[in-house]
């Protein structure tokens, strides 16, 4: 059975379930949103979705809490994404379950969520004493937000993209702090940075950062407002080699990082952003 957006949790009134509940999880495909984008057959990029975890909590089995933070890297080929909401229930679950060790609950995160993906993931906890551990760091790249421009368009419009196909291809990387786009159901806002990083002809940065802030009125999940940026960029730009990397603001004690690309530069790291 399809499964679509309007019938996960998004939106309604939940209970909040405090033992192990996989069922929890919402599957929806992604390729109802890649249909809108006309991709159909082998994708023009390849990537990840990874998701951090900052309220993972379950008991020892002395009944004592544990916490951890979790990282769950799912492939950008995988059949679906897993509603947030969903994910962030079915996380609670854990919270009265009593766990022999953390390889108990990291075999079950990876069981369930390759089903919920319909793909094997990458599951990883941070346990306290590694806390220390964790970086803080910012998209490198030009700032976008420096231009000074008269903004009236608050829905994506490729036509606003452009590059300079008579001079020399360039390598650059471009940064935004500006995009926010809203949940596909609820209409809640969701606030990112993003960096493009291109070869090709020089993309023109005026239309560009025009481009990005339209997304501000428009309704749709991270991963799909990132493949979006991707096909347009490439549709309109045409440069040869192109990566889109957006790190979303944490709901729920999650935050959704995807990341889009068509040429091997390398995993971008998982570094926590200041308004992460």
């Amino acid at each position: 059975m399809t499964t679509t957006a309007d019938q996960s949790p998004l939106g309604k009134t939940s209970a909040y379930q405090t033992h192990y509940a996989p069922d929890l999880l919402f599957p929806i495909p992604r390729q109802g949103k890649r249909d809108e984008l006309q991709l159909t057959g082998t994708l023009p990029f390849f990537g990840v979705d990874i998701w951090n975890a900052y309220e993972v909590s379950w008991l020892n089995m002395r009944g004592k809490p544990q916490v951890a933070i979790a990282t769950i890297t799912a492939p950008a080929d995988s059949p679906n994404i897993v509603e947030s909401k969903s994910f962030k229930l079915y996380l609670n679950s854990f919270n009265q379950t009593r766990l022999a060790n953390e390889e108990a609950l990291l075999a079950l995160l990876r069981e369930d969520l390759a089903t919920g993906f319909g793909a094997p993931v990458q599951v990883a906890l941070t346990l306290p004493e590694n806390f220390p551990t964790l970086k803080m760091g910012e998209l490198d790249g030009v700032l976008l937000d420096r231009l000074d421009l008269e903004v009236d368009q608050y829905s994506p419009a490729p036509a606003l993209l452009s590059a300079n196909h008579h001079e020399a291809p360039v390598e650059e990387k471009l940064v935004s702090h500006l995009l926010k786009s809203n949940c596909l159901v609820t209409g809640q806002p969701d606030w990112a940075s993003v960096q493009i990083h291109y070869v090709g002809p020089q993309i023109e940065q005026e239309g560009l950062l025009r481009y990005l802030i339209g997304f501000r009125e428009h309704n749709e999940f991270h991963e799909q407002c990132v493949e979006r940026i991707f096909v347009d960029i490439m549709r309109e730009c045409r440069p040869q080699k192109l990566a889109v990397y957006a790190r979303y603001t944490r709901r729920g004690g999650l935050d959704i990082n995807p990341w889009r690309t068509n040429f091997t530069s390398g995993r971008p790291p998982n570094l926590r952003n200041a308004r992460q």
